[in-house]
């Protein structure tokens, strides 16, 4: 499948999800929404590769950066993703994701030494003025309730939503080296989508939540649609597409999907932002696309498991 349809369809999906993990919260702790998308996505990968004949056991090399990954990205990172949008609207999630433009070239270049250009700490620095002025008035008013003797979860909200954009960059690092030891991206899928789901089912009993099964028809809507769409879909184009063109170009997904988001949440969440929030969001989101303004990368040959995901496609 060719990279532009791939980045498309990662666009579409991952757009819709931020508002869509909004159907799961209220009756059932975050972390087991987590839990439950994630055992269940990974069960349709484990089946996907059953089917079509893999051998399910990974080398132990590969098993071991599998956990890893698995861990940051689809556990620390959505437990905190989840827990942050029970503060903060769906949108500006999405548009602190953005910043994962900037957290991937730092990750690159602690874990495999890439080297940082200019463009990206200009890009930055402007990024960072502008998450301030879309989240200052917020702040400030969270800041005034946490005197006044209140909680201040919003604070809570945006801290566990920065908490969830660097797990899900250094997830990214992880990639390739997951990609190094396997070249079979829904495999290492399935497993990483596992050993997240453990990591969180453990925390959700260690830290004493429940889980519990709702009978409301939302929320069994959006987790079959972020199981299957968000997860298996959504997750086999992105990494398909790092491995083609690496991730600091693949995260221009970042620059679309908070656009998509913000449409959706003004159409469904009454997400009403002022000038100063609109100001912060052009800032940020136009910092994103500037840093990924530079020369592409040169693509890999296409893989293997191109027919997998022309399948994929049709079976959505």
């Amino acid at each position: 499948m060719p990279s532009p349809v791939l980045f498309v369809i990662a666009c579409l999906i991952w757009g819709s999800t931020f508002w869509a993990i909004t159907l799961q919260l209220g009756d059932v702790p975050p972390a087991a929404s987590v839990v439950y998308r994630f055992a269940l996505a990974s069960a349709v990968l484990f089946a996907w590769c059953k089917l079509r004949g893999d051998r399910l056991r990974l080398p132990w090399r590969a098993q071991c950066w599998t956990i890893a990954q698995g861990c940051a990205t689809f556990g620390l990172s959505y437990i905190c993703t989840y827990t942050s949008e029970q503060y903060l609207v769906s949108a500006l999630v999405a548009v602190l994701f953005a910043l994962m433009v900037f957290w991937n070239p730092i990750l690159n270049r602690l874990v495999l030494g890439t080297p940082l250009s200019w463009r990206t700490w200009a890009a930055g620095s402007v990024a960072v003025v502008g998450v301030i002025l879309l989240f200052s008035q917020s702040i400030g008013h969270a800041v005034r309730e946490i005197l006044a003797g209140g909680e201040g979860h919003f604070l809570l909200g945006l801290v566990t939503a920065l908490v969830a954009t660097v797990a899900s960059s250094a997830g990214n690092v992880m990639v390739v080296k997951v990609r190094e030891q396997s070249s079979n991206v829904l495999l290492t899928m399935a497993w990483g989508m596992l050993w997240g789901a453990l990591l969180v089912a453990l925390w959700t009993i260690v830290s004493g939540q429940r889980f519990v099964l709702p009978t409301a028809p939302r929320y069994w809507a959006g987790l079959l649609y972020l199981a299957f769409f968000g997860s298996v879909i959504a997750f086999a184009c992105y990494f398909t597409l790092i491995d083609r063109i690496g991730s600091g170009k693949a995260v221009y997904i970042g620059v679309v999907t908070p656009v998509i988001s913000v449409l959706l949440s003004i159409r469904l969440e009454n997400f009403r932002p002022g000038v100063i929030e609109c100001v912060g969001m052009l800032l940020c989101l136009s910092s994103v696309a500037w840093a990924l303004a530079g020369p592409a990368r040169p693509a890999p040959a296409p893989r293997a498991l191109e027919p997998e995901l022309d399948l994929l496609k049709k079976a959505s």
